[in-house]
């Protein structure tokens, strides 16, 4: 075994992969980018249907990777063969469009949650999956004529395994060089993930950060709250005369990433533009019956629902609807986006992304617009 930066990897792995990276991708000013999943192509949604003018780059998701190391597209037919656009698959699709938006980035985002990310673990721990991987994805990037890749890999779970993350990241920035190609990672925002990674070792290999600074609440809690909130107060009194934890906020976690020492102009704050529903609860701290919508969310571009009232809460930066068959539904709205995009350029990170372009609404009240608009009005 040897170190590199604090970093432990096996001998057989080429030290010479952990050398400095030159000079990286130059990003635009501010990034304003968004993920399109495949899936919304059976809703209608063709990539000639979106308003592309305030995107920078676009995350076509998802492919996915199999046991072997072997990266594939996740629906053959829709992203390849589907008679779309004038031509055969959303991922040409998108494609042909940078004739039309000649500074757009189209980026094949692999993983995501579930099935997505279930094999990178075994796959980022052999070095001869991880050639696979770097192969096939590379592949993929030319048949298409993409501009890069990002690693939604959901997540490193334990040391081990991000260093392994480290490796692969090493290797497809070999593979895929600088500035040529963009490499991006896709990573939740708990600090009990993000731990795991050599965050200042990881920036060395990629051009962007994105942080999913979304989900603080879900099904998966016992009480209701804003679930993207910008800041959030301490609750609790602690115990023992400890001081009381604040509840996770985007300025808390770019506050950690940062201290980590990555360089804010790779990191991107990540924008749910979907709402997720609490039924039986009318605020935040609240007990709740169930999850409305589907699956515990609604598409932003359907709230707020019909019959409830929306507001905002400037302190948090965070908006909500109340009533209506949602319950309590937390989701960014224009006013909180610009509040975001603010901070995003006073700290001179990178930009926004958005999960997902699909969901957002159209006119004054499109997120992605207003995120684009707030960023170069500064």
């Amino acid at each position: 075994m040897y170190s590199t930066a604090g970093i432990f990897f096996p001998q057989q792995w080429n030290h010479s992969l952990l050398s400095p990276v030159g000079a990286c991708y130059e990003v635009p000013f501010f990034v304003n980018a968004a993920y399109y999943p495949n899936w919304r192509v059976y809703r209608k949604q063709p990539p000639s249907s979106l308003r592309l003018g305030f995107i920078s780059h676009v995350f076509y998701a998802f492919a996915w990777v199999k046991p072997d190391g072997t990266v594939y597209l996740s629906d053959e037919w829709a992203d390849t063969q589907m008679p779309i656009d004038g031509t055969q698959g959303c991922l040409r699709a998108f494609t042909q469009l940078k004739q039309q938006y000649s500074k757009m980035k189209v980026i094949l985002s692999i993983g995501g949650g579930g099935k997505g990310s279930e094999n990178f673990a075994a796959v980022a721990n052999d070095v001869q999956r991880v050639e696979t991987f770097v192969k096939t994805a590379k592949e993929l990037v030319h048949q298409f004529g993409l501009d890069g890749l990002d690693i939604d890999w959901e997540h490193p779970s334990d040391s081990q395994q991000g260093k392994d993350y480290l490796y692969l990241l090493a290797r497809l920035r070999q593979g895929l060089p600088s500035p040529r190609y963009v490499l991006s990672i896709c990573l939740p925002a708990g600090e009990w993930v993000l731990r795991h990674i050599n965050l200042t070792a990881a920036q060395e290999y990629v051009d962007l950060i994105n942080i999913m600074a979304y989900d603080f609440t879900g099904p998966w809690t016992s009480e209701t709250g804003h679930q993207s909130q910008l800041y959030s107060p301490i609750t609790g009194s602690g115990s023992a005369g400890e001081a009381a934890s604040p509840s996770p906020s985007c300025h808390s976690v770019v506050s950690y990433v940062l201290g980590q020492g990555v360089n804010p102009k790779k990191l991107l704050l990540g924008i749910p533009t979907y709402g997720r529903s609490f039924l039986g609860s009318t605020s935040i701290g609240q007990p709740y019956t169930a999850p409305g919508g589907e699956d515990g969310t609604f598409d932003y571009r359907d709230l707020p629902r019909p019959g409830a009232t929306e507001q905002y809460d400037e302190a948090a930066g965070a908006a909500y609807c109340t009533g209506g068959d949602g319950g309590f539904v937390s989701y960014d709205t224009p006013r909180t986006v610009s509040q975001k995009a603010k901070f995003v350029t006073k700290l001179k990170m990178a930009g926004l992304f958005y999960w997902h372009i699909g969901a957002d609404a159209r006119g004054p009240r499109s997120l992605i617009e207003t995120g684009y608009n707030t960023l170069h009005d500064m």
